[in-house]
């Protein structure tokens, strides 16, 4: 496996990490927090946390421009992705796990992976392997598995259901981002925080909802500045070089950390289908470890902006004496003319071809 590969599934994984304790630790949350200003706090942490990091990072950076922003016609996808992931998507979770155990839920966020390479196929036409398949189809018996519900009669379980229904609409989110992917991460993360916040704000006065003390409102932004606005920066960062139906199958990993914390915070008893979904899971996941995918290709003439550097044959244009800043890394338009070639690849920015 190259370093350009291995790289991009290493902040993938770390998104998965951040974002997997968000399960259990918004479930404590909930005995003193009513969901809809959760998710409002949640995301205003998001939002808050990185502008104060973009902040510093501006102030001490050389490189200001080593990121491309975003354009009037992006803002359309960044809109959809604030409603879908930012404002539907954690009002069903956080409404789903008042009634669902945070082992079960934590799992089923698996399935926001499938449901964004469904979308990823079927509407952005993304490309899609065998093994990739196999994991999808292995996460999607799984997930089913943990929406049974065996209690009292045959059906799905309301609250399992709910968090489905969070990842379908996270899985929209992820690929109206994945057409944002090459602007600037933080900006796209910020933007979205804030967003998402004001409209869950909004709704929480609307409704009436009671405003926990000072302590609860910080806890649940600091648990949204990290699960939420630094996962999904390193999950966009992911999503620039391997796609968006790759980064989030393996940030499907996230549940196996969500399952793991909800035994040692919440103290839940998982019940025997969970054995039987949790090696299914981890089956998925070594398929999309083992995917390859290598053909040969046409790269069509394109004028585009983004982060990037001279280290590869994708990005040979010419500049003058000192326009290049010293980490090599930086932004402006620039043409890719057509090339055709074969070598490894995955649907990032320059191979999002049809096959």
């Amino acid at each position: 496996m190259n370093k350009a590969k291995v790289f991009p599934i290493v902040q993938s994984l770390l998104a998965a990490l951040l974002f997997g304790a968000s399960a259990p630790l918004a479930k404590i949350l909930l005995g003193q927090i009513d969901p809809i200003p959760l998710a409002a706090f949640l995301y205003l942490g998001s939002g808050t946390g990185l502008l104060i990091y973009q902040i510093v990072l501006n102030l001490i950076s050389k490189d200001k421009k080593s990121e491309a922003p975003l354009s009037k016609k992006e803002l359309p996808w960044l809109l959809g992705a604030i409603t879908f992931g930012g404002v539907i998507a954690p009002i069903i979770l956080m409404t789903s796990l008042k009634v669902t155990p945070a082992s079960t839920a934590a799992l089923l966020l698996n399935f926001e992976g499938v449901a964004t390479t469904v979308i990823a196929l079927f509407f952005f036409k993304e490309s899609i392997g065998k093994r990739v398949w196999i994991a999808v189809i292995c996460i999607t018996i799984a997930s089913i598995a943990l929406s049974w519900d065996f209690s009292n009669q045959w059906g799905f379980s309301l609250g399992a259901l709910g968090v489905v229904g969070a990842c379908v609409c996270w899985g929209i989110d992820n690929n109206f981002t994945r057409n944002i992917s090459a602007k600037n991460p933080y900006t796209i993360v910020i933007l979205k925080g804030f967003g998402a916040s004001l409209f869950s704000l909004l709704l929480t006065f609307l409704l009436k909802y009671h405003i926990p003390q000072l302590k609860v409102v910080l806890m649940a932004m600091i648990l949204g500045c990290f699960s939420y606005g630094l996962s999904i920066v390193l999950f966009v960062f992911a999503m620039r070089n391997l796609g968006s139906a790759r980064t989030s199958a393996f940030f499907g990993t996230a549940p196996f950390i969500g399952v793991i914390l909800a035994f040692l915070f919440n103290h839940d008893i998982p019940n025997a289908m969970f054995y039987v979904a949790l090696p299914v899971m981890i089956l998925g996941t070594f398929f999309l470890l083992k995917e390859d995918h290598n053909h040969k290709h046409t790269h069509e003439h394109i004028l585009h902006e983004h982060r990037h550097c001279h280290n590869d044959e994708h990005h040979n244009h010419i500049h003058l004496p000192g326009e290049v800043p010293e980490s090599g890394y930086h932004s402006h338009a620039h043409e890719h003319e057509e090339l055709k070639h074969e070598h490894p690849h995955a649907p990032d920015i320059h191979h999002r071809h049809t096959h």
